[in-house]
C-alpha cells in the first residue's frame, strides 16, 4: 500500500458558498469581462456586475414561483451562457441544481427527476418539452417547467419583480458550505444512474485549491471556451473556477461550429476529452498526408515529440532541436495552433487517459495539457498536473487537501473535503464507496510514484482474467489503439477465454480518405470492407504497436472490426464519450463468440 498527501493552500470557511465568488467580483471588479455571449456576428460582453444582477433577477423569479431552500430544480439544456446563468440562480435561491443532459433519454429523465423529488425543471428545446411530456406523469413532485428558447427566463424574470431583492441576499447568506449545491446523476456504463450528492464545500474545495497551482489558466486576462457539456461535473468546475478566478468564458453549444468559435473567441486555454485531442491530431495529420505533405508533417510531429520529452531532462533541449523546433514552428506548429484561435497556450484533459505520446505532441506545439483525474463523487478533481509539477504520462500529484492511497489490490481510494457526500436515496451503494474512515473506493486501479504522481492503468471492474488466469487491464492496450488515425473506438475482450482480443471500429472521419487512397468507391461502407485485407493489415498495424505495451500473455491476439462506429445514440457511449463495455459486448456478442469459436 502507498499513500501520499498534500496539504491544502485554501480552505473553505463553514459560512461560505459557490455565490460569494459573483458577488465578489461584482463588488471589486464590476466592470471587468464574466462571460462571452455569441451574437450573430461576434459575443456580447456579459460584465461581473451584470451577471451578479440577472443571477439576482431570476433567483427572484424562482422564489416568486415557490422555489424554497434545498428544493430540486433539474436543468436540461446544451452548453450555452444561459446553463451557467441559471446553475447561479438556483444557487442564489438556496436551491440545488439537478444537471440533466440534454441528450437524455425519456426513461432516464424520468428517473432524475422521480428520485431526486425535483419540483421544477428547465428545458431548452421543444424536442425536451415533448420528451418530458410523455414521462410527466412519473415524476408527480414536478410543477413547474420553463423553456429556454421560447422566452421563459425573462417571464420569471418579470414574474420575480415581486419579489424583494433582499431576500435574495437573505437566502444567499443562509446558505451554508455543507448545504447540498447539486446532485450530479452519473451517466453511468452499466445499470441505473446514481445521484451524486455534492456540497458547496466539496466543489468549493477542489477549484480554490486547484487554481494556485494553474495560474497560468485561472486568471483575470484569461478566456476559455467550453464546449463539454455542463452536466457532467468536469465541464461545471471549469465554470466555477472561471467566476473563481474571474477569468472571461464563452459557451459553445453546437461542436459542428467549434473552430470557427474558436478562432472568433481566441481562448487562451481549453478543456477538453481526450478523444477531441486525438480527433485533432488524427485530423491534421490526414490532411497533411493527402496535401502530399506528409513527409513534412511527419517529422514535425517526431521533433515536437522529441523536444517536448527534451524539457524533461536536467539539460533541456539541445541546440539542433532546438533550430528545428524554430523552423517547424513557422511551418507547421502555428498553423495547428491557429485552429485553436492562436492565443491557445494551455489545456485541460480528463475524463479517459490522454497517451504520453499525444501529450508530448500538443506540449512540442506550444500547447501544455494539463491532464487531471478524479470522479464525480470527488467534485471531480482529485489529482491534475500543475503548472510547476507536471509528469506527462501521469494524472499528476492529488491536489492540495487531497490524499490518495493506492491500496494492497491497485486501488485508489481518494480522502479530502471534495469527497461528495453519497449517493441520494442509496445507502447500500454510498456504503459500497465510502468506508467508515471516508475514504473513497474509487474503482479505479492506479500506481503512485515516489515522488506522488498517479497513474491509472485500468478499472477494476474491467479487470479481465484469462482463463490461464493472467490479468489484463484493457485500458492500456485500448488507449494505444485509439491513438491510431484509423481507429475510432477498441474494447478488449478474453475474460475466462483462452487469449485476448479486441472489438474495433473505423474512425468515420478518416473512412473516406482511406477509402479513396485505396481505390473503393465513394458508397463503400466499413460494413463492407471489414474484411478488406489491407484494411486489415492498417488495423493490425495498429493491434501491433498497441502489443509493444504488454506482454506476450496480454497481447492482443484476434480483433473483428465492427460494421460501425459506437455512439450515445445507438447506447453504446455516455454523454461523456465513455464507452459502455456491458453495452458493447452484448450487442456484439456474436462477433465475441466467433473470435472464441463458440
Amino acid at each position: 500500500m502507498r499513500e501520499f498527501s498534500v496539504p491544502p493552500v485554501a480552505t473553505v470557511g463553514d459560512t461560505a458558498n459557490l455565490t460569494d465568488p459573483v458577488w465578489d467580483n461584482a463588488d471589486l471588479a464590476p466592470h471587468a469581462v464574466q462571460f462571452a455571449r455569441p451574437t450573430g456576428d461576434g459575443w456580447s460582453d456579459v460584465t461581473c456586475a451584470q451577471f451578479r444582477d440577472e443571477v439576482v433577477a431570476l433567483a427572484r423569479g424562482l422564489v416568486a414561483a415557490g422555489i424554497e431552500p434545498g428544493m430540486r430544480v433539474g436543468l436540461m439544456s446544451r452548453t450555452r451562457y444561459e446553463w451557467t446563468l441559471i446553475d447561479y440562480a438556483i444557487w442564489a435561491a438556496g436551491a440545488v441544481t439537478v444537471p440533466v443532459y440534454e441528450t437524455s433519454s425519456a426513461d432516464q429523465l424520468a428517473w432524475i427527476l422521480s428520485d431526486s423529488g425535483a419540483v421544477a425543471l428547465f428545458v431548452e428545446t421543444n424536442a425536451h418539452a415533448m420528451l418530458l411530456e410523455g414521462v410527466r406523469d412519473q415524476a408527480p413532485a414536478l410543477r413547474e417547467v420553463w423553456q429556454i428558447e421560447v422566452g421563459d427566463l425573462g417571464a420569471l424574470t418579470t414574474r420575480g419583480e415581486q419579489v424583494d431583492p433582499a431576500l435574495i441576499d437573505q437566502r444567499r447568506r443562509d446558505l451554508k458550505a455543507d448545504d447540498v449545491a447539486t446532485i450530479i446523476y452519473t451517466s453511468g456504463t452499466t445499470g441505473r444512474p446514481k445521484g451524486c450528492v455534492l456540497t458547496h464545500r466539496s466543489m468549493y474545495s477542489d477549484i480554490a485549491n486547484a487554481i494556485p497551482g494553474l495560474r497560468s489558466l485561472f486568471h483575470e486576462n484569461a478566456s476559455t471556451l467550453l464546449f463539454l457539456p455542463l452536466a457532467h461535473s468536469f465541464a461545471r468546475l471549469i465554470q466555477i473556477g472561471v467566476v473563481q478566478a474571474r477569468a472571461t468564458m464563452g459557451h459553445a453549444a453546437d461542436v459542428k461550429n467549434l473552430v470557427p468559435e474558436l478562432q472568433s473567441l481566441r481562448p487562451t486555454f481549453v478543456l477538453s476529452v481526450p478523444r477531441v485531442f486525438e480527433k485533432v491530431y488524427n485530423t491534421a495529420k490526414q490532411r497533411a498526408h493527402a496535401d502530399g505533405k506528409g513527409k513534412i508533417f511527419d517529422k514535425a510531429e517526431q521533433v515536437a515529440i522529441d523536444y517536448s520529452t527534451a524539457l524533461d531532462s536536467p539539460s533541456g533541449p539541445g541546440l539542433g532541436l532546438r533550430v528545428q523546433h524554430r523552423l517547424f514552428d513557422r511551418l507547421v506548429y502555428g498553423k495547428l495552433r491557429a485552429a485553436l484561435g492562436g492565443r491557445c497556450e494551455a489545456a485541460i484533459s480528463g475524463g479517459a487517459p490522454l497517451g504520453a505520446r499525444l501529450a508530448h505532441f500538443f506540449r512540442g506545439i506550444g500547447v501544455t495539457i494539463y491532464e487531471g483525474y478524479g470522479l464525480t463523487e470527488t467534485s471531480p478533481a482529485a489529482a491534475v498536473n500543475l503548472q510547476h509539477a507536471i509528469r506527462i504520462g501521469t494524472v499528476g500529484r492529488p491536489l492540495p487537501g487531497v490524499t490518495i492511497r493506492v491500496a494492497d489490490d491497485g486501488e485508489v481510494l481518494i480522502k479530502g473535503d471534495l469527497v461528495f457526500r453519497g449517493y441520494w436515496n442509496n445507502q447500500e451503494a454510498t456504503a459500497e464507496v465510502l468506508d467508515d474512515d471516508g475514504w473513497f473506493h474509487s474503482g479505479d486501479l492506479g500506481e503512485l510514484d515516489g515522488d506522488g504522481y498517479l497513474k491509472i492503468t485500468g478499472r477494476k471492474k474491467e479487470l479481465i482474467v484469462t482463463a490461464a488466469g493472467k490479468n489484463v487491464a484493457p485500458a492500456v492496450l485500448e488507449d494505444r489503439l485509439r491513438a491510431h488515425p484509423l481507429i475510432s473506438q477498441a474494447v478488449v475482450v478474453g475474460d475466462g477465454k483462452p487469449f485476448i482480443a479486441a472489438l474495433i471500429t473505423i474512425d468515420e472521419d478518416a473512412w473516406p480518405t482511406w477509402r479513396g487512397d485505396n481505390g473503393h468507391p465513394d458508397t463503400a461502407t466499413v460494413a463492407d470492407l471489414r474484411d478488406d485485407e489491407k484494411l486489415r493489415a492498417d488495423v493490425q498495424a495498429a493491434v501491433d504497436d498497441a502489443n509493444r505495451a504488454v506482454s506476450r500473455a496480454e497481447a492482443i491476439k484476434v480483433f473483428k472490426i465492427l460494421p460501425r462506429d459506437f455512439t450515445e445514440a445507438t447506447g453504446e457511449m455516455t454523454p461523456s464519450l465513455k464507452v459502455k463495455r456491458n453495452v458493447v459486448q452484448k450487442t456484439y456478442a456474436a462477433e465475441i463468440a466467433d473470435i472464441y469459436g463458440s
